[in-house]
């Protein structure tokens, strides 16, 4: 799947100001002080209006369908249920919604199951609010919003060439399994883990699982939750 990021204009002076009608938003989001900070600083904006705020996964669909949202803005971790359930089941029972992301991780993986599953976009935490709103703007205009940094995750993966499973081995090993452990989770059998072992390695320049796992977390690859 190719993923890519159209400009982002000034959607209040092209589209919002030519209807007198803000962008209506909705935001998921269970960190209270997270929540407040995006509900003020969208609410400055002349063009974005909050119009309903959620800190518990199972009230995103009832919330959802007793407001006119126009563009959901989604924590990726939730109690509960993660951002890509929540995701899927936006689209099973809303039909056509608008998801932009937000989340503390940036990793290639939870950004590109995120985009594959629905999400118009994906922002981190940690860049300037400026950014969310861009995104707001961006996905209600129909546009796929990725910001360079999310760009240059997916980027690194690609040029690496890892694979959806050589990620789960990844992930894995993070977590201190064994090969026998790995083989069981994953439902192959231990030569098989070994295999993708010595792939990602000669695909990392590792020399060893730690090697791996410091390369991996500094691209961006896996997440240490």
């Amino acid at each position: 799947m190719t993923i890519y990021i159209l400009p982002v204009r000034n959607r209040f002076d092209m589209t919002s100001a030519a209807t007198n009608q803000k962008i209506r938003i909705m935001i998921v989001e269970d960190h209270v002080l997270v929540r407040l900070g995006l509900v003020a600083a969208a609410n400055e904006e002349p063009d974005i209006e909050v119009v309903a705020e959620v800190d518990d996964a199972r009230q995103v669909i009832e919330t959802f369908a007793a407001n006119q949202v126009d563009v959901v803005v989604l924590d990726l971790r939730m109690p509960g249920m993660d951002g890509i359930e929540i995701i899927k089941m936006l689209h099973s029972k809303c039909g056509s919604v608008r998801i932009l992301m937000l989340s503390s991780y940036s990793n290639s993986d939870d950004i590109t199951r995120a985009i594959q599953e629905g999400a118009n976009g994906y922002v981190v935490k940690g860049m300037p609010l400026k950014c969310v709103l861009e995104g707001i703007r961006a996905v209600h205009a129909g546009e796929v919003y990725l910001p360079p940094e999310v760009q240059d995750r997916i980027k690194e993966r690609t040029n690496l060439n890892i694979s959806s499973r050589e990620l789960d081995v990844l992930k894995l090993i993070a977590q201190g399994k064994s090969n026998k452990e790995i083989a069981s989770r994953l439902g192959i059998v231990e030569g098989t883990v070994k295999a993708h072992l010595a792939r990602i390695f000669a695909k990392l320049g590792a020399v060893d699982r730690a090697h791996a796992i410091a390369f991996a977390i500094k691209r961006g690859l896996i997440t240490l939750d």
